[in-house]
């Protein structure tokens, strides 16, 4: 069986390569493809946060709620661009 661990990692390289081929879209919404690589954010401040939850107070990022909310925070700000991109993207659409 694979760890949690193991297989959140090798679901990183699905996830570059999506960004990759959307980065070369040119109907891609420029603000939500920084809210996609903004998801790559919240991956890479989550883990140190978590590691540090872990050896700091013995426990896991999502039991210390001000650690856990303030690294869900970049998944917020990643999501609301990711949202506003494609609502720019319709608007602009709906004009023409």
């Amino acid at each position: 069986m694979i760890s949690k661990e193991i297989l959140f990692a090798l679901s990183l390289f699905p996830y570059l390569g999506f960004l990759w081929f959307i980065r070369r879209s040119e109907q891609m919404p420029r603000l939500a493809l920084y809210g996609f690589y903004g998801t790559l954010v919240f991956v890479g401040v989550t883990i140190p946060v978590g590691i540090y939850a872990q050896v700091h107070y013995g426990k896991s990022l999502a039991n210390v709620d001000w650690l856990h909310g303030g690294a869900e925070v970049f998944l917020t700000l990643s999501n609301i661009l990711i949202v506003l991109g494609f609502r720019q993207a319709v608007m602009r659409g709906s004009r023409e």
